[in-house]
């Protein structure tokens, strides 16, 4: 038996490196994906391009402004006198934002009283218009936290001249401290380059498989092989093994990538990873096995594979958030098996999780891979018959 699974997987292995479509599907989309997500895809804002109307022009309106510039995450490239100005620039898409700084600012600092800073965001682009808002929030906050220091230190003052004493003005503050855990620096590759290892595993065994027995139809061997020794389920695993394999080595050579190019944080075990990968392939492999008994061409079974592929794609949390989504379509993503091993991949990556934290992902793997793997044996068995 192992002789003949021995010969096919042989056979299979010299088919897909001479055929150029199988070379094709097996070497471009990892590379196409991953210079994509790991160069082209970012979601970081490093440093943003915002106009500056000062309508206040004083020394406080000033200081503000060093602050923005001191942050080294502005870059301030115009500065309109009106409303009418700031608003070209942002309709001409010059500018990312513009701080509007209103008249009277530094009177009502001076006062005490409450004064405002207007930021102009444009939305076009959600997540940049949120981050912009946000770290040109907190520039303004430090100023705020700042300028009310300063006053309270001018009383103080005020207060041990008036008295010919030392006073105590106690003036309560909370000081907030933030540490973001697993991905310090808030780089966005380091969330999408371990998502392209569930991609990459997707594609190649999924397609790989459906093409390769599709291939035997299409070309009318599949007749001669029905009519020689091998067994259904010899032939079922001198077919599957080879794409099963190949789908490990892309896991491997994209996490190599991923540590040696990109420099992703691997902070977890390498062979659980690799186990994980195995309960995956359970699904992926037992998917192209179904399609292959649904096509007759190799085209037909890409175009297959892509119904499946597209969907469990974009329910799978790999660039989408699922607890953003409706809530039917939360439950909807349960059924899909690449929502568990992107929470799989990422967690060994980022986090360092091991089989205590991951064990019911694993488990999930493991059924729908047994439950798709079975059906698509016992539908192909029948169609040999």
């Amino acid at each position: 038996m192992w002789e003949r699974i021995r010969e096919i997987i042989r056979k299979e292995f010299r088919q897909t490196l001479r055929e150029p479509r199988m070379r094709v599907v097996l070497f471009v989309p990892p590379l196409i994906q991953l210079l994509i997500f790991g160069y082209a895809v970012n979601l970081d804002v490093d440093s943003a391009r915002i106009a500056w109307m000062d309508l206040d022009r004083t020394p406080a309106s000033r200081d503000l402004r060093a602050a923005f510039e001191g942050s080294r995450r502005f870059q301030i490239l115009a500065t309109p006198a009106s409303n009418v100005q700031a608003q070209r620039l942002l309709d001409e898409s010059e500018v990312q934002g513009v701080v509007a700084i209103l008249p009277g600012f530094s009177r009502d600092i001076e006062r005490g009283d409450t004064t405002s800073v207007q930021v102009l965001v444009d939305g076009t682009n959600s997540n940049t218009a949120s981050i912009i808002s946000s770290y040109a929030g907190q520039i303004v906050a430090a100023y705020s936290g700042r300028a009310l220091a300063e006053q309270q230190r001018a009383k103080l003052v005020a207060s041990t001249l008036a008295t010919g004493g030392p006073v105590g003005l106690g003036v309560p503050r909370v000081d907030v401290r933030s540490r973001v855990w697993f991905n310090p620096d808030l780089r966005s590759r380091n969330y999408f380059v371990p998502g392209v290892v569930v991609n990459i595993i997707t594609l190649v065994s999924l397609i790989l498989t459906a093409m390769a027995i599709v291939r035997e139809k299409e070309i009318g061997t599949m007749e001669q092989l029905m009519v020689t020794p091998i067994r259904p389920i010899e032939l079922i695993l001198g077919k599957t093994l080879p794409f099963a394999l190949a789908g490990l080595v892309e896991v491997i050579l994209i996490t190599s990538a991923a540590l040696l190019v990109f420099h992703i944080p691997f902070r977890g075990n390498v062979l659980l990873l690799l186990f994980c990968a195995c309960l995956f392939l359970l699904t992926t492999v037992g998917v192209g096995l179904f399609v292959s008994t649904i096509c007759r061409t190799q085209q037909q079974a890409v175009m297959s594979s892509f119904f499946f592929f597209t969907p469990a794609f974009m329910l799978s949390g790999f660039a989408f958030p699922i607890r953003n989504m409706p809530l039917p379509v939360q439950w909807l993503s349960y059924l899909n098996p690449l929502r568990y091993f992107i929470q799989i991949v990422r967690g060994i990556f980022l986090k360092g999780t091991g089989i205590d934290t991951l064990w019911p992902q694993m488990l999930a793997l493991l059924l729908y891979g047994v439950l798709i793997m079975t059906l698509s044996v016992l539908r192909f068995h029948k169609r040999l018959d």
